[in-house]
Formats: C-alpha cells, sequence, structure tokens
C-alpha cells in the first residue's frame, strides 16, 4: 500500500497476548502498525514496528505520540491493549496503593493514550479507539474486585467518550473479551495484604480459573474482532467475542438471581 494512503494503528501492550497478535494481524491488513511495550522489543512481527512506552508516566505517553506523529503523520487507530491481571484475592487483600497502581495502568493508562492521540484525530476529522475491556466490566468476578472495577471504569469511559468524539469524526469501541488463554496470565499480580481467612477459597478460585484458561480460546481470535471493528463503516460501540457475547445476552436479560447462582456455580462457590 502507498504510504500516503497506508492507514496508521498504535497498539499498546503488543510484546505479547492480545496486543501482539492484533499488531500482527493489523499489518497484514495493510496498517502501518505500532506496537508498544515497556521495553522495546528486538524481535518484532514482520510490519510491527515496537516502541518503548510505559503509559504510568505521562512523559513517555507524549514522547510516544509525538515520535509516531513525527515519523507517520496521522494515527487512524489507537488500540489501548496496555493492562496486567490481578491474582485471585479477596478485595480487603489488596491495599490502597495497590489499587491505585491496578487502576494507574489498566485504566489512567488509557486516559493518558486517550489525551494524547485523541486531538491528532479530531484535527484529522476521523480516527477510531478501541479499548481493551472485559467481560468483567459488566460481570461480577468475586476475588478479583479491583480488576473488574478497573474494567468497568474502562467501559463506562468508553461509551460516554464515544458520544464526545463521534460528531467530530471519531469512533470509540471497547472490545470485552472472557477468558483468553494468553501469557498476561502467567505473570498476575499478587495481592500485598494477605489474610489468612482467605487463603484457601482463593487457592481454589485460582484452580477453577487455570482450569477454564486450558480450554479457552487464544488472543487470535480477540484481534479478528479487532481488526473487524477497525474496518467497519459503522463501528459498534461493544464488541463481545466468543463466550462473552453469550455472557452479555445472559446479563441483559436473566433474572438477577439466575446471574448471581450462576456465578457462584461456575467458580464452585458454597451459599
Amino acid at each position: 500500500m502507498h504510504q500516503a494512503t497506508q492507514r496508521v494503528a498504535l497498539v499498546t501492550g503488543a510484546s505479547s497476548g492480545i496486543g501482539q497478535a492484533t499488531a500482527q494481524q493489523l499489518a497484514q491488513a495493510g496498517y502501518r502498525v505500532f506496537g508498544t511495550s515497556r521495553r522495546a522489543a528486538t524481535q518484532a512481527a514482520a510490519g510491527v514496528e515496537m516502541l518503548a512506552l510505559d503509559v504510568t508516566s505521562d512523559d513517555s505517553v507524549e514522547a510516544l505520540v509525538s515520535d509516531v506523529m513525527r515519523r507517520a503523520g496521522r494515527i487512524d487507530l489507537l488500540v489501548n491493549n496496555a493492562g496486567f491481571g490481578v491474582a485471585p484475592a479477596a478485595a480487603e487483600e489488596s491495599s490502597l496503593e495497590q489499587a491505585r497502581a491496578i487502576f494507574d495502568t489498566n485504566f489512567f493508562g488509557l486516559v493518558r493514550m486517550t489525551r494524547a492521540v485523541a486531538p491528532h484525530m479530531r484535527a484529522q476529522g476521523s480516527g477510531h479507539i478501541i479499548n481493551i475491556g472485559s467481560v468483567l466490566g459488566f460481570l461480577p468476578m468475586p476475588y478479583m474486585a479491583l480488576y473488574s472495577a478497573s474494567k468497568h471504569a474502562v467501559a463506562g469511559y468508553s461509551e460516554a467518550l464515544d458520544h464526545e468524539l463521534r460528531t467530530l469524526g471519531v469512533r470509540v469501541s471497547v472490545v470485552e473479551p472472557a477468558y483468553i488463554n494468553t501469557p498476561f496470565d502467567a505473570n498476575l499480580m499478587a495481592p500485598d495484604a494477605p489474610l489468612a481467612a482467605y487463603r484457601a477459597i482463593c487457592e481454589k478460585v485460582a484452580q477453577r480459573v487455570k482450569q477454564v484458561l486450558v480450554g479457552a480460546d487464544g488472543p487470535a481470535v480477540v484481534a479478528e474482532i479487532i481488526v473487524k471493528a477497525a474496518g467497519a463503516k459503522k463501528p459498534q460501540l461493544r464488541y463481545t467475542p466468543g463466550l462473552a457475547n453469550r455472557m452479555r445476552l445472559l446479563r441483559r436479560f436473566a433474572p438477577a438471581s439466575v446471574l448471581d447462582a450462576g456465578v457462584r456455580k461456575d467458580l464452585r462457590l458454597e451459599g
């Protein structure tokens, strides 16, 4: 594709998992792709230019976006994927400092990137921001309360932002997958204030999650949805691939008591 007409995509957290699969598929679809990680990868996928980025740093975000604009002159697609997971833990097992750390990456990192990129999209009169949320942005998840709260924040922010930017030619979508088998789940943040009262049940929940992940879809399934959304003339606000779509329907139509019982049954919780 000619450089002057090639669409430019910026994908955060692109060194592994959903971000890596998305960057690869966007490159295959003809985008000029910039991927980021905390340490720029020395070996990037074909067609992907990797750059260093810390989404918790205002200076790093501003420098990264300025660099991409200098290199490419525009940003047509921003995929806010950078984030980390949390090992099953009771809400009171995480300090306020840890809660802030979770939100600083999973939510405020996304806000920093959006604030840095949106002005360029507004100036272009076009663009698409795709935020990676989770089914935990619309479903409760016992023993992952803070992670779930960060994804609820992503969902609410995305919906409001789409209304704000739509009249300026820029759209916003949130992709909310369910269980995805990626390396993301291999390095989970452990609680920094563990309590003996919760040890046995959290170990049980963690084991259950591992069992489910073994048979879960890989990141390519989510990447395919992102590429589809990026190319849509009239993109949807929400995309829920695979199992996530069935869970959204359950959330929407099932009685609250049925949903409540289903969550506890799935995690093998008593009561």
